[in-house]
């Protein structure tokens, strides 16, 4: 069984207007007991909903995703393996965001697959174990 880390495309599918359907069956198939979600992922959407300023996302939010996965945190070892993966991606020229890279690094250091709708970016990650849960 394998146990994945749910990236922020795929941890706010909830919250779309026009959620990717394929995604969320593949959420429901795997079961939360099975998924993870990262901090950054966890901020990533609160930012966007800070943004917007609409109560009723924010009860949906905290009514639907707020405690219901397990959140890991970026801690120290995260923080070390994201030194060391952002320099190989810059030696390699294949230079990811950070954030996406924190969130790799999460997975990795956990042992964990990103779940992920955004393959063109988590697919440069050298050594990283990731779906593409639009197909």
């Amino acid at each position: 069984m394998s146990l994945y880390l749910l990236d922020t495309s795929i941890f706010s599918q909830p919250l779309r207007r026009k959620p990717v359907m394929r995604a969320l069956e593949r959420w429901r198939d795997a079961g939360d007991a099975t998924c993870r979600t990262s901090i950054v992922s966890v901020a990533e959407v609160e930012f966007g909903l800070n943004l917007e300023g609409n109560a009723a996302r924010w009860e949906k939010y905290n009514s639907i995703l707020k405690d219901r996965l397990e959140v890991l945190n970026v801690d120290a070892r995260v923080w070390a393996f994201f030194a060391k993966m952002k320099a190989r991606q810059h030696k390699l020229e294949a230079v990811v965001a950070d954030l996406d890279l924190l969130i790799a690094a999460t997975a990795i250091t956990h042992g964990l697959t990103v779940a992920t709708l955004n393959a063109k970016d988590f697919s440069k990650i050298e050594g990283l174990a990731w779906e593409d849960w639009s197909k």
